[in-house]
């Protein structure tokens, strides 16, 4: 089987009847002066948690850098951001109490130790200018010193993406071929309106070095100009042809930078998994089943697209957020995108936006006016949150629209 056939046909696999959501939630982790706690630090501390849980310990070049409990893993992000990754559940409700308990474990032991959780887009003392990304060092991974030296080259945010950046992110189900690429087309239509809505900043004027007249999305602003090959949103997605086949075709065409396999990591550059294929140097068809598993998910993990398509739609597009407002998140996501009729509104009411380029365009508008930005049919940003929100509270239950209140509350509180 060819790689661009593995890839679609492990695509292909994800194809399910359920309506799970998954989150994400990275987590800076600092002390009063709001100084990152160190590598060596929270990794002996992971170790320490991780077997007390008796938990499944996740190494990376043989330090522990996470853990799987069979409900929740960890890990650890470039400088150490710290994220929980939920398994995919229906009900919200399991969601919270699953956080909380990651919560209730952490927050003692980080506290006795001087440093305590913050959620936001960019680390606040970059965001502020108090100090810059150079003052941050990397965990000693050599995957993170790969993507340093990469991305020296390729842009001019890496070091802020890399060692100042935090994110929350949701995962969807799809039933079938179209069921995917109507959600995605769909989702990434709407992105922009979730990047203002979720935008978690520290002061209300501050911007990113050289460009102060866009003081909105600064996250997304540093992913947008990281790297164009692998960053954005998805190659080709609007094209009428667009399937399982295009996706695995722009998995198997983006740079690696780096290549891990069977646990060691060497730099690639920038070779493609296709290109590394040509060359022999790991595809063959007598690799096992879980190697070549892992592979594929490597491979896509290297593409920093807004969205990513595995066997679930990532949605990449949040700052760092509470969980209550992240529970929002996940709520509005839920009344949207799993319900058949604000589907194909959506998609309907969005037909004439029929390139990444249009999509982008409104990312740029908002990026410089916030709420005020006009964007979609001459609305504003603030017109299309309400609306959305307004379609995702018809279908949920009294429960979820509870937590969709802490939507509203982003929103109305930022404009």
């Amino acid at each position: 089987m060819s790689l661009k056939k593995a890839i679609s046909e492990y695509i292909r696999s994800g194809e399910s009847e359920s309506q799970n959501l998954g989150l994400e939630i990275e987590h800076f982790i600092v002390d009063e002066e709001g100084t990152q706690i160190e590598f060596h630090e929270i990794s002996e501390l992971i170790d320490q948690v991780g077997h007390s849980l008796g938990a499944e310990i996740i190494y990376m070049d043989g330090y522990p850098v996470g853990y799987y409990t069979g409900e929740y893993s960890t890990s650890l992000e470039p400088s150490c951001q710290f994220e929980i990754s939920i398994n995919p559940y229906s009900d919200l409700n399991e969601i919270r109490s699953i956080y909380e308990e990651f919560r209730e474990i952490w927050d003692p032991i980080f506290f006795e130790r001087g440093y305590h959780f913050v959620t936001k887009g960019n680390l606040p003392n970059v965001e502020l200018g108090e100090i810059t990304p150079d003052d941050i060092p990397l965990s000693p991974k050599k995957r993170y010193k790969y993507m340093n030296e990469y991305f020296e080259k390729s842009g001019k945010y890496g070091k802020y993406m890399m060692r100042a950046s935090a994110s929350a992110q949701v995962s969807v189900d799809y039933r079938s071929e179209e069921d995917m690429v109507k959600k995605l087309r769909v989702l990434q239509k709407i992105s922009p309106i979730f990047m203002i809505m979720m935008e978690n900043k520290s002061q209300e004027e501050s911007s990113l070095p050289g460009v102060e007249d866009k003081t909105h999305l600064l996250r997304t602003q540093e992913w947008d100009d990281l790297d164009p090959d692998r960053t954005g949103f998805v190659p080709h997605s609007l094209d009428d042809d667009f399937g399982y086949d295009r996706m695995a075709d722009v998995v198997s065409h983006t740079p690696l930078i780096l290549l891990t396999d069977d646990g060691v990591t060497i730099d690639v550059g920038h070779k493609s998994a296709d290109d590394l294929v040509k060359e022999n140097v790991f595809y063959k068809n007598e690799l096992g089943e879980e190697r070549k598993k892992r592979l594929i998910e490597h491979f896509m993990s290297m593409g920093f697209f807004h969205f990513r398509v595995k066997k679930y739609i990532e949605i990449r597009v949040a700052d760092s957020v509470s969980i209550d407002k992240a529970l929002g998140y996940v709520a509005l996501i839920k009344g949207l995108i799993y319900s058949d009729d604000n589907l194909n509104v959506l998609d309907e009411e969005l037909s004439e936006i029929d390139s990444i380029e249009a999509i982008q365009e409104a990312v740029e508008e908002i990026e410089r006016y916030g709420y005020e930005a006009e964007i979609y049919d001459g609305l504003t940003a603030y017109q299309w949150a309400e609306h959305l929100i307004s379609l995702a509270s018809d279908e949920l239950s009294e429960t979820d629209k509870e937590y969709l209140e802490n939507v509203r509350a982003v929103w109305s509180f930022s404009k």
